[in-house]
């Protein structure tokens, strides 16, 4: 009896324990799930940054004009800038801390790249930004951060992408939901050195004064393992599948008032630069004329400083060209870049020029522009054969593209940034007009009574629910009222 009486107590205890478990199972919300693979948000992170393409900086950068009004980037008018990186670091933030709880370190490392790649732009584009603080209002309901210096942001984006490297050195598990290397540590680990290499000599001036051993991480990180060839780099791929295309196809802006800046197409005209002929149209007078494709007389763009109306007359005469047209008919096009082994070549060729590094220059410098060809002669496959390698070699024995010992410093630097300028048409986002920034070239032509922006004004958002923090920053940075013209730390 006793002996039953026992067998009943645990039969009833288990019915309850299995009745509780059940409770709990049904009770869990499957859309809010306590755990989620870190593969799951890398896939949309990897996009969105990858995908980023803005025309407005090819109308900064003297690439594209407008006919059909005034563009505010053509004429250098924009005032506020937009905070949106932070939504990305949302999700990268997520990441982080899925990653964590599942010891996934590979995910960790990119976590870092990704935040460093965000801040590194949010530094430039407004100086000072919240940065230790930011990011913190799911996990400790810190909605108003205070804002870090320019220069504090930038040393951490600088430990960020070390923090990365290290990782990613001794990541042995493949990267799942990785749609840029296909899971591969390695590649990520060479990419992520390239970027570094990006953001240090970005802060070349300062690197020359206040922060010295910044040369000496450069050069550290230079003898780091790098991308080998232009297949190697970072880049987006796209197909031909609904979502999965790319981000111009069937841009309606392209067949309104886009036309070509005269600055760009005559830089290329000069150099008979063949990539000119995958970037734009020859003019309607030209096509109508008969002119072969590499006959260079039948392109030429628009004065970036004339009225717009000026500048229609000249498109109606049939005059002035426009943007190819693979840009917005052809749904894969071309990947696009965040940083790729033409770049790293030229800036280490920049490194050699500055005496940050030793080196053969000129070898860096040819390896970055035959990358570049090669990249074209791959993706625009309708003018491959111009853009061959015997193409390349031609290209640079050029007046003004070769980069001979006779040449000054100043001389050699502008070549090289030019040829940085070139390879980031529909690339490179607002890398183009940061660099002229940093280095004065290749140089912009700027409308009368105008003056080069250095920086965006921060969002009015921020002055409705940040008021205190992005006050103090104001105040710290340009006294009591911010322009788009003051100078930030990184330009001083």
């Amino acid at each position: 009896m006793k002996t039953y009486n026992i067998i009943k107590l645990l039969s009833i205890l288990l019915l309850l324990s299995s009745c509780t478990n059940g409770f709990e199972e049904l009770n869990r919300n499957p859309n809010d799930p306590e755990e989620t693979h870190p593969q799951l948000l890398l896939t949309n992170i990897c996009w969105s940054v990858f995908s980023e393409n803005s025309k407005s900086a090819l109308y900064a950068s003297r690439m594209l004009v407008q006919s059909d009004g005034e563009n505010s980037e053509q004429f250098y008018k924009w005032t506020r800038g937009s905070f949106s990186y932070y939504s990305t670091m949302r999700n990268v933030t997520k990441m982080k801390e899925e990653a964590e709880k599942q010891s996934l370190a590979g995910y960790v490392a990119l976590a870092h790249f990704f935040r460093a790649h965000c801040f590194f732009n949010l530094a430039l584009t407004f100086g000072d930004v919240p940065y230790e603080e930011a990011l913190q209002g799911e996990s400790s309901a810190l909605y108003t951060p205070r804002y870090d210096t320019q220069e504090e942001v930038l040393k951490g984006v600088i430990q960020e992408l070390e923090m990365a490297e290290n990782m990613l050195a001794s990541e042995v598990n493949a990267i799942d939901g990785d749609i840029i290397f296909g899971g591969k540590p390695a590649s990520w680990r060479k990419a992520v050195n390239a970027y570094r290499l990006k953001v240090l000599m970005t802060l070349s001036a300062k690197a020359e004064t206040s922060h010295a051993q910044w040369k000496n991480v450069f050069a550290t990180v230079a003898a780091q393992p790098l991308m080998e060839s232009v297949d190697e780099s970072a880049q987006l791929v796209f197909l031909d599948q609904q979502g999965n295309r790319y981000p111009r196809f069937n841009d309606s802006d392209f067949g309104s008032g886009m036309y070509m800046d005269s600055t760009f197409v005559q830089r290329m005209v000069d150099r008979k630069d063949a990539r000119l002929i995958t970037f734009v149209t020859q003019t309607k007078e030209a096509q109508d004329a008969g002119k072969a494709l590499d006959d260079f007389t039948g392109y030429e763009g628009g004065d970036p400083t004339a009225p717009y109306n000026t500048v229609n007359a000249k498109a109606v005469a049939g005059k002035i060209s426009k943007p190819n047209a693979r840009f917005y008919a052809h749904p894969t096009n071309e990947p696009l870049v965040l940083i790729g082994y033409a770049e790293q070549e030229l800036i280490l060729a920049e490194a050699v020029v500055r005496g940050w590094i030793a080196g053969d220059a000129k070898n860096h410098y040819e390896n970055g522009v035959k990358a570049s060809f090669k990249f074209y002669e791959t993706y625009a496959t309708d003018y491959a054969h111009y853009l061959n390698t015997a193409a390349a070699e031609q290209y640079l024995q050029g007046d003004l593209v070769t980069l001979s010992n006779e040449l000054t410093t100043e001389q050699k630097l502008n070549r090289i940034m030019m040829q940085r300028y070139i390879a980031s048409y529909f690339q490179g986002g607002w890398t183009a007009y940061f660099q002229n920034l940093r280095t004065g070239y290749p140089g912009f032509m700027i409308p009368d009574g105008r003056a080069l922006p250095y920086r965006w004004m921060y969002p009015q958002a921020e002055y409705t629910n940040n008021p205190d923090n992005v006050e103090a920053a104001i105040n710290r940075q340009f006294g009591q009222q911010e322009t788009t013209t003051d100078k930030t730390w990184w330009l001083k």
